[in-house]
């Protein structure tokens, strides 16, 4: 199907209030004062995420030159508006790398994740014409940069497809870490079965292993990803999950080493499954990427404002 690569608009509409936002998500005990569900709970297939192999996404093509692992990431240098978000630091995680797939050995190469070792990073996903996640994502985080920084917040990108691949998903979370970010989101759309349908937020679970402690942001990330899967789904319109989450829109997991790195409050958001023809439609529209922008940006100001 053809997709729509039109800019973002420059506006932004006036945020929801938090009781309102999570009133849209509170399906279940759990999605609203419950706290998230049990890892694994509600998965009716696998659950192919930002560190999970999933299937291989179109690059542009032609090859650059190979950069340091340890590049600067994306930070924005035009003079921001004072707003509520003034003095606040955001970290946005594009997921994957749209040139991935010609770097299969270096993305390939195992990392630490705390509890174990795995693949630097992954191709990411794409529609069935072709549309990759990669793409998706830094579309959606240039989105969010701009609702953001209208906010007043210093938003930085761990990557704004200026790298030949990754960075991986260790490096990922020490962006995140460095910056001292009051929130990292992680933007991603999910490769599961036709028929599953919807988004879900990924919560950290408490893993404490090798480099891996997220005892101290366990709390803070799961009221951080409560409130955007309450904007989320206010703004877009579209239902939370039917097949991770039990339909709260939540899922909790120790298996990623972006969230089990992260000394900082973050969470992955899994927009809608690309492999499914009606979230397809949905996720290759400009106009309804950027109402998923815009609830992410909601949710993520409802956060720090507290």
């Amino acid at each position: 199907m053809p997709y729509d690569d039109s800019p973002p608009p420059t506006r932004r509409a006036r945020p929801l209030s938090v009781a309102a936002a999570l009133a849209a998500v509170c399906l279940t005990a759990a999605g609203c004062g419950g706290g998230p569900e049990a890892e694994g709970a509600g998965a009716a297939s696998p659950r192919p995420g930002a560190d999970a192999s999933s299937p291989t996404a179109p690059a542009p093509a032609g090859k650059q030159p190979e950069p340091s692992r340890t590049a600067s990431p994306s930070d924005s240098a035009t003079p921001l508006p004072k707003g509520p978000l003034t003095g606040r630091t955001v970290v946005i995680d594009p997921g994957h790398n749209p040139r991935n797939r010609d770097h299969t050995r270096e993305i390939n190469e195992k990392v630490d994740i705390g509890t174990g070792r795995k693949e630097c990073d992954t191709t990411g996903t794409s529609t069935e014409d072709g549309y990759a996640e990669a793409r998706f994502t830094l579309d959606v985080s240039h989105r969010l940069r701009t609702l953001l920084e209208a906010e007043g917040a210093r938003v930085r990108l761990t990557h704004d497809g200026d790298r030949p691949f990754g960075p991986c998903i260790d490096e990922r979370a020490r962006i995140g870490n460095e910056a001292k970010a009051d929130a990292v989101v992680s933007v991603h759309a999910d490769g599961s079965a036709v028929g599953n349908r919807g988004f879900h937020v990924i919560l950290p679970a408490e893993v404490k292993g090798g480099g891996a402690d997220t005892s101290k942001i366990v709390k803070s990330s799961a009221d951080l990803g409560a409130r955007i899967a309450g904007h989320f789904v206010r703004t877009t319109g579209s239902e939370p999950s039917n097949y991770i989450g039990g339909k709260t829109g939540l899922d909790t997991r120790n298996d990623l080493g972006g969230l089990n790195l992260s000394t900082v409050p973050k969470v992955f958001v899994e927009c809608g499954n690309m492999r499914d023809p009606k979230d397809a439609a949905l996720l290759t529209s400009g106009s309804w990427r950027q109402k998923a922008a815009q609830g992410m940006a909601d949710g993520i100001t409802s956060y720090l404002k507290g």
